[in-house]
């Protein structure tokens, strides 16, 4: 037998309402549990032993869920946000209530995010002390010194005195517009301080005109998904990230 709970609980966490509207639904007999209108908000149901269904529909059931989005740019690594539109608005048929974002992009920042509502996991994910390799690419506008792959590999003082960890910088295409100089990089963090990535280019006379996330740990993003599209994850890829993660 699975965990039980109170039939408002079970139908709020899928989205069917605010805990107030479904205990209306309940108490107009509108919810039903394995075929029985049932009336009592408290009921104890097992969702996955028990079909409960609203208005006749059946309501499915996820204990835990893991997308992995391409988030694009122009939305927040948020639950919830008044001036834009925020990641978990773009999973439009994931049925939990209770998804989030491990870690943040920032709004011009697009490529992988996780997005889940297994705490545990992101927390480890998160936690400084796993050193879970993320890895970026970049334009950036502006002239490297010569010796920045060095500069990184020993850790950086950024502009405000902030110290970050030791990273690994790949140089790419390099050219030349307009006078300026560009780059294209690979760059891998084991750490996600705020505007990490831009404020260590900074840190070096350059400019991040362009940035996305590859990889974060195991998790590979799929290049077959645009900008705001998503999918759950495979099995093989959680169990990557349970294993890297130790859970």
């Amino acid at each position: 037998m699975g965990k039980l709970l109170r039939l408002d609980k079970f139908l709020t966490e899928m989205k069917q309402g605010s805990r107030s509207e479904v205990k209306e639904f309940i108490r107009k007999g509108r919810v039903a549990v394995d075929g029985t209108v049932v009336r009592e908000a408290d009921f104890k149901v097992d969702p996955e032993q028990m079909k409960i269904t609203l208005d006749q529909n059946p309501i499915g059931w996820a204990r835990v869920e893991y997308y992995m989005l391409h988030k694009p740019q122009g939305v927040v690594s948020a639950t919830e946000d008044n001036l834009h539109r925020t990641v978990i608005e773009l999973l439009g048929d994931a049925r939990r209530k209770d998804l989030f974002p491990v870690g943040r992009l920032d709004i011009d920042t697009e490529g992988l995010l996780l997005i889940t509502n297994d705490g545990a996991l992101a927390h480890r994910l998160l936690s400084p002390k796993k050193h879970v390799d993320k890895v970026y690419f970049a334009r950036v506008r502006g002239r490297l010194p010569e010796d920045v792959k060095k500069q990184f590999a020993a850790g950086l003082t950024l502009t405000d005195g902030t110290r970050v960890k030791p990273a690994d910088l790949e140089i790419g295409k390099t050219w030349e517009e307009q006078g300026e100089a560009w780059q294209e990089i690979t760059l891998t963090i084991r750490e996600g301080k705020f505007h990490q990535v831009k404020r260590m280019f900074e840190a070096v006379g350059t400019e991040v005109i362009y940035l996305k996330r590859l990889s974060m740990g195991p998790l590979l993003l799929d290049e077959t998904l645009n900008p705001g599209e998503y999918r759950a994850l495979t099995e093989e890829e959680l169990s990557q990230l349970l294993s890297e993660t130790g859970i």
